[in-house]
């Protein structure tokens, strides 16, 4: 019998503990005593959290609380309350400046106080040189900024200087906002996020002289709980409008998105600059309401021990007595991923085909859109931005797609207003020349197929019929078992996955629940998914692993549901950022993307990419 070390050369090692992953983690802290939105100085293991406010009815708060790494505990107060400051510093020696100060403030409330904490007092220090709230800051008692928020009763690039006894103003940042976090020190700092008011992920660093803009956070979130240096950062929850918990992490160049976030849902109301990455100390906020409209949890993130064994993809190991074998990689497990950001189309779109590999490579073709009724555009996306190049020869929506962004296929379709074409199109990388002709109309159909040379077409125009491609021809095999159109899908040629489907003359039509599995030869009957629905997006591998995300349970409505198939069941997985129907579709279940589609606002550009984390899974127990 063949072995593992005859076939690679050498042998599976074995661990006496598990390796983890690189990734924040973060803890369950002791609760504040005073629920509320509120600012704050330095991190999880001696914090401060000052003013706030305990909306509604936004009650403006002088509550002082410190934090010893297990608990928070009552202290001096401000000497004025109010929310919305700029918090910095340590527990011993912080400054909190600008807010909403309460009534006799004349109105709008925004102040230019600014307070000065010892470690046991707070005593009123000289003024900034414009009332503000909302802004963000970083740096020491003695030595930092106070930047952007509102002023004047629009949002600001101001960047004021505090030397320990006055305010200066200084080099104003590139795009003003509220809202917005910050890290660093004065002479090298990070400001991410907020608000313009348009919801923005867009980072700048600073240098002590001058600010630039450099690579934007992954998921564009306002009012986010920030911390770390200019090279090290986190960015935790905030509103996208809706709370979030996602944490993005920053490594001097680029953001990542971590692969678990915070417990709860929040966005922050004053800044939580804590002054290393791993030490950030999540408080108070915002929650989703309206029962935890100012939540007291407090979260403390962590990262693994500089001298841990730390996990890459494709790592297989024996694991404690060598009795587990455990390999680690984006395959294994439910993925734990959340559906981010990608560049809009160039085209809006519904009902396109689509065909790829991953997030990062994919394309888009064809489609209704407006002002339509139809389009032949060709897009492909590299995983930055979409190009446009050949356009099909004749302009379709509701066909099926397959293959990849130099080898692909368009098959069928519809052509307003009432041609269904049988017509097939092969994409060389360049151009789309026509092909053999499918056996049936297939619009609204079905397909499984990740190369040009091996698919599957299946249902659309309510009918049953099931067709295999072999890159030449297409020949007719067993038929599903239910009839229908709009139908969610993922697979290949042998093993593939027919998801709920609209059903014209039944009740209801588009809220049906059946799913089909292929195994090459039969459709067979399996278990329905969660969330009753039809004109989904499928994207997944095999008929073994896949996700369904979007949808409509009426033909009116959307929503952002998605769902993960293992095989046997489907789990709930989180949702997309915009509740959509008719978007195309795409072939891995680790790595996807939904794009276009149709909102009650109409046809869309917008996209999302889906990247599965990691797991650690075990393979065998002996």
């Amino acid at each position: 019998m063949a072995t593992y070390k005859g076939i690679k050369g050498v042998t599976i090692q074995t661990l006496d503990s598990d390796p983890v992953e690189d990734k924040g983690t973060f803890s369950t802290g002791g609760d504040l005593n005073s629920g509320r939105s509120l600012a704050a100085a330095g991190d999880k293991t001696a914090g401060l959290g000052f003013g706030g406010y305990d909306g509604p009815p936004n009650a403006r708060i002088d509550l002082t609380e410190k934090y010893d790494g297990t608990s928070w505990s009552e202290v001096n107060e401000l000497n004025a309350g109010r929310y919305g400051m700029v918090g910095f510093g340590t527990q011993t020696a912080a400054i909190g400046a600008g807010g909403y100060a309460s009534p006799p403030t004349p109105t709008p409330h925004r102040t230019q106080d600014v307070e000065s904490w010892n470690g046991t007092n707070w005593t009123e220090v000289a003024e900034l040189n414009s009332d503000m709230r909302s802004g963000t800051g970083f740096g020491t008692a003695t030595a930092g900024y106070v930047i952007g928020g509102v002023r004047g009763g629009s949002v600001s690039d101001a960047v004021e200087s505090w030397n320990g006894s006055s305010w200066t103003e200084t080099t104003e940042i590139n795009t003003a906002r509220a809202g917005a976090a910050g890290a660093g020190i004065t002479t090298a700092g990070l400001i991410f996020g907020g608000s313009t008011p348009t919801i923005t992920g867009i980072t700048e660093s600073w240098n002590g002289s001058a600010w630039t803009e450099t690579s934007d956070m992954p998921t564009a979130a306002d009012s986010v709980f920030g911390g770390g240096t200019s090279t090290l950062a986190a960015a935790a929850g905030g509103s996208v409008p809706s709370k979030i918990t996602t944490l993005q992490l920053w490594d001097g160049s680029n953001w990542t998105t971590n692969p678990t976030g915070l417990a709860g849902q929040r966005s922050s109301g004053g800044t939580n600059a804590s002054p290393t990455q791993g030490n950030l100390l999540v408080t108070g906020g915002t929650g989703p309401g309206p029962t935890n409209y100012n939540p007291t949890a407090t979260e403390e993130l962590s990262f693994p021990e500089p001298t841990a064994a730390i996990l890459t993809e494709g790592d297989m190991f024996l694991s404690g007595a060598g009795t587990k074998l455990k390999v680690f990689g984006k395959a294994a497990g439910i993925p734990s991923a959340t559906f981010s950001s990608a560049a809009s189309m160039s085209t809006n779109r519904n009902f396109g085909g689509s065909a790829g590999l991953s997030a990062d490579d994919n394309m888009r073709f064809g489609g209704f859109n407006t002002p339509g009724p139809t389009t032949d555009n060709t897009e492909i996306y590299n995983g930055t931005s979409w190009t446009e190049v050949n356009e099909l020869n004749t302009s379709r929506a509701i066909g099926a797609g397959w293959g990849t962004t130099t080898a692909s296929v368009g098959a069928g379709g519809f052509i307003p207003p009432s041609t269904n074409p049988l017509a097939v199109e092969s994409w060389n990388g360049t151009s789309w020349s026509e092909v053999n002709e499918i056996n049936n109309t297939h619009y609204t159909a079905g397909r499984g197929g990740v190369t040009q040379t091996a698919a599957i077409i299946f249902g659309g125009s309510n009918t049953t019929n099931t067709e295999l491609w072999d890159g030449t021809s297409f020949t007719e095999v067993n038929n599903l078992n239910t009839a229908g159109g709009y139908i969610s899908s993922f697979g290949t040629s042998t093993s593939a996955i027919a998801g709920n489907r609209y059903r014209p003359g039944t009740s209801p039509a588009y809220n049906t629940n059946e799913v089909e599995s292929w195994d090459g030869t039969s459709w067979t009957e399996v278990n329905e998914m969660n969330t009753a629905r039809a004109e989904m997006q499928g994207f997944g591998a095999s008929g073994d692993s896949g996700v369904i995300a979007g949808g409509s349970p009426n033909g009116s409505a959307v929503v952002a549901n998605a769902e993960f198939w293992n095989g046997t069941s489907f789990t709930e997985l989180a949702d997309l950022s915009t509740a959509r129907a008719n978007c195309d579709q795409s072939p891995s279940a680790a790595s996807g993307m939904v794009a276009g589609g149709n909102t009650p606002g109409g046809k869309q550009v917008v996209a999302e990419e889906w990247n599965a984390d990691n797991t650690l899974s075990t393979v065998t127990v002996s």
